[in-house]
């Protein structure tokens, strides 16, 4: 009983995670649309101290970065919630320990979340001292949606150990990590147009500069060897170097809506029907805020409104994977009706389905007997 209390408790202080997580990402983006990112030039504190200084005694400080006091104190909140967030995983480390002997009980999400915690809070210092270097503002980006990811998995795991839910998965296909790792791309892409501030380098939808195919510098655009110590606010690349960003972010965009549609119809009949058209419906309003974003030049609250749908897009396909892999197939749905030749002639079972619910192997032979 007090386990279950525990579990409780735990998985409360989960939701909470998700919730500052996504807070931390959101103010993020809007410090670094806002042009705040060096709007504190040390870190962890900001001119010295633990609240944005005075005038004065920034100059006294920094005299080479003149303080903008909006700036600072937009990226002092951004360290304000992240280090909230930090000390929600170590609330949750705590609060486990007791815990990590009980079966079925993700000790081990917990261990990677602090992991991944210290890490941010180390993309997050090099962010400041090698001035928004491209590479590091992207594994930044990169770092919260892990760990947002790693919160909802934490959550849906305590939810089903609450919920004295032990049933086998699935097999992962092919197919949902291929969708994953394009998912995974797009938003590495769209980080890497943001760190390279090339989001209006395309002017015009769906053409791009008037062009279907405009001039490019792909070599350019994706070279991920930078030189570190230039100021890279505002971005350090040419124009045909950021229009190949921008329109690699494009394609990426169209390649990973086809492929989701693909793994819809796979299993339109599925348990994970459902959950799959949830996040086709997120992609379609992702991609029109990314379109919106483009015809309207980029405004601060479409910008925002991206980010959380990148956020939503994930978080929703992992929720659908997780349903699919974890969830019963229903026998009737493949067995067949003697009296009814129509129902004989297919029998809609991938194989990785057929090795975790061998249960309907027999009905499959007994298929293939009355045809002997």
């Amino acid at each position: 009983m007090v386990d279950q209390q525990r579990i409780a408790v735990v998985k409360g202080l989960s939701f909470i995670g998700i919730f500052f997580t996504a807070l931390v990402m959101l103010v993020g983006a809007w410090t670094r649309l806002s042009d705040a990112g060096l709007g504190c030039p040390d870190w962890p504190g900001c001119y010295g101290q633990w609240v944005v200084p005075t005038a004065d005694d920034a100059a006294i400080r920094y005299p080479a970065f003149p303080l903008e006091a909006s700036k600072a104190w937009l990226e002092m909140f951004h360290r304000y919630v992240a280090t909230m967030l930090g000390a929600t995983v170590i609330l949750l480390l705590w609060l486990g320990w007791p815990l990590r002997r009980v079966k079925r009980y993700p000790w081990s999400i917990s261990i990677i979340l602090l992991i991944a915690i210290a890490a941010q809070g180390a993309f997050g210092a090099l962010t400041v001292t090698l001035k928004l270097w491209p590479q590091v503002v992207t594994l930044h980006l990169l770092g919260g949606m892990g760990i947002l990811l790693l919160f909802v998995l934490l959550h849906c795991r305590l939810k089903a150990l609450q919920n004295n839910a032990d049933r086998p998965p699935r097999r992962a296909s092919s197919l949902w990590w291929g969708v994953a790792v394009l998912l995974f791309f797009q938003i590495a892409l769209g980080g890497w147009v943001s760190s390279n501030y090339a989001g209006i380098s395309c002017q015009g939808f769906p053409s791009c500069n008037a062009q279907w195919w405009p001039d490019m510098d792909i070599s350019e655009g994706f070279h991920l060897t930078q030189t570190v110590g230039p100021n890279y606010l505002h971005g350090q690349l040419h124009a045909d170097a950021r229009t190949a960003i921008h329109m690699m972010h494009r394609l990426g965009g169209g390649l990973l809506g086809v492929a989701l549609m693909v793994l819809w119809w796979r299993y339109r009949h599925d348990s994970a029907a459902r959950g799959l058209l949830t996040v086709l419906r997120i992609y379609v309003l992702q991609v029109g805020l990314g379109i919106a974003s483009v015809v309207l030049w980029l405004p601060l609250w479409l910008a925002l409104l991206h980010t959380a749908g990148a956020m939503a897009l994930s978080v929703s396909y992992l929720i659908a994977w997780r349903q699919w892999r974890y969830s019963v197939v229903d026998k009737n749905a493949y067995r067949l009706d003697a009296s009814s030749p129509a129902n004989s002639s297919s029998l809609d079972l991938m194989p990785d389905e057929a090795s975790s619910h061998a249960e309907i192997v027999p009905l499959a032979a007994n298929r293939q007997a009355r045809y002997d």
